[in-house]
Formats: C-alpha cells, sequence, structure tokens
C-alpha cells in the first residue's frame, strides 16, 4: 500500500510495509523522498516524523543534485569505461569471434560480431560484469560467513535498479548488483559485509549498525567511496 503527503513543497512518498521501524531514504536523480513505515502506523505520525527529518531531507537532496553522475555509455572506441575502481578506454574489435572482454593494461578490448549495436554491445559487457563480481564475491562471502558466524544458501549477482544489494534472511540469500564491478573491490567488500549483517539484523537499527562497526570499522569510508560516483539508476542512501 502507497501513499504521498506533501510537507511544504517536497512530496513524499509512503510505503507501508510489514516491517518495525521507519526507514527515510532519498533517491537520485531528482531527489525523490520515500518513507517505508509499518503497516498499522497512521499518516499524521508519519507526516509529524517527515517534517521532524525536513532538514537531514534538504541536505541530502542538495548533496544528490551537486554529485557527478555517470553518462550513458555509447560503446564508442576510446570511451572511458571503470573496472574496479579503474579507468580504461574502450576498444572495440569486430571480428567472427565470440564475443569477449578483456583487460589490456589500459585498455578494455571488446570483441563484437560486425554490426554489433549499442544494446548488444551493452549486453555483453553487463554479462561481463556479472561474471566479474560472481568471481570476486565468492571468497569474500567466506571469508565473512567465517568471521561472522553465519552461512547463506544462495548467492545472485544481477542489474539492480535501486540497490547495491539485497539480503533474504528467511531464505538465507543475498543479491549483489553486476555494476559493483565498476567500483573498487573494497565497496564490493563493504557491500558483502553489509548484506551478512542483515542475516543477523534484518533492519538498519542501532544493532545492524553495532554488528558493521564491530566486523568493519572503516565501513562509512568505504559506504561514502561507493557513492562518491553514484550510478544513475542506482540508490544513493545505502
Amino acid at each position: 500500500m502507497t501513499e504521498q503527503i506533501q510537507i511544504g513543497d517536497i512530496s513524499v512518498d509512503v510505503i507501508f510495509k510489514d516491517i518495525k521501524n521507519v526507514h527515510l531514504s532519498v533517491h537520485p536523480p531528482t531527489g525523490r523522498v520515500r518513507i517505508s513505515a509499518p503497516r498499522r502506523m497512521k499518516l499524521d505520525i508519519i507526516r509529524v516524523y517527515a517534517i521532524s527529518k525536513i532538514d537531514w531531507i534538504k541536505k541530502h537532496q542538495a548533496k544528490i543534485q551537486a554529485q557527478e553522475r555517470e553518462t550513458p555509455r555509447e560503446y564508442l572506441e576510446r570511451e572511458s569505461h571503470y573496472v574496479w575502481g579503474k579507468r580504461y578506454l574502450l576498444k572495440v574489435d569486430e571480428a567472427n569471434r565470440i564475443p569477449s572482454v578483456e583487460l589490456r593494461h589500459t585498455q578494455m578490448v571488446l570483441t563484437v560480431r560486425p554490426g554489433s549495436g549499442v544494446e548488444k554491445r551493452e549486453a555483453i559487457v553487463s554479462a561481463w560484469h556479472r561474471d566479474e563480481v560472481r568471481k570476486a564475491a565468492a571468497p569474500l562471502i567466506e571469508k565473512w560467513e567465517a568471521a561472522m558466524g553465519v552461512s547463506t544458501n544462495q548467492l545472485h549477482i544481477q542489474r539492480m535498479k535501486t540497490r547495491w544489494g539485497s539480503c533474504n534472511p528467511r531464505a538465507r540469500s543475498i543479491r549483489l548488483n553486476s555494476e559493483l564491478a565498476k567500483k573498487p573491490r573494497e565497496c564490493l567488500e563493504y557491500v558483502v559485509v553489509h548484506e551478512l549483517a542483515h542475516l543477523l539484523e534484518p533492519s538498519h537499527n542501532a544493532r545492524f549498525i553495532a554488528l558493521m562497526d564491530k566486523f568493519m570499522p572503516n565501513w562509512k569510508q568505504h559506504r561514502a567511496e561507493l557513492n562518491r560516483i553514484p550510478l544513475s539508476h542506482v540508490e544513493w542512501e545505502y
């Protein structure tokens, strides 16, 4: 169930869920405001909460609007692409071979069939990103499962529109955004720890923050780096 309230000139989407605590977030590219609230919470109480957070909302909206964002990729020669935080220049190799992506020094070599358009090139690179994240995440999950005393049943890698990762505590599965392949590896590790921590505490409450402080004391630095140049479709507040 979704409602909308107006606080001055700010519209707030209110989504009622089966949760215990209220969660406030601000989303790119326009600074859209969303509040997730327990199903039985009255709208008047949510309005009062939103008013109490108006300075926080405006600050984060201003920060989003001021941030540099990744421009849409066209997959053309010498276009900049980032892999694990490092910049590469794209080299497109049209050949009758199996499509692939290979990193060579400062180049990302994209092999495509002759005549392949932007959508096909993007699909090839996106699939390669998924493979990169899967390969990098597997040992990190094994490492942190042992350190945190948790275990997972499934790992899913996909391109997500609103999150860097998610966790299903009941199914003991985690999901990672394939776009993490563009960020420094420390960011991937932070997201892995973040999602594994949800196996111990499902919400973003004080206990969750304490768990993050315990297992990864510098997690806020990694979060800042993760959001330094946000992708246009990914939730800014994470």
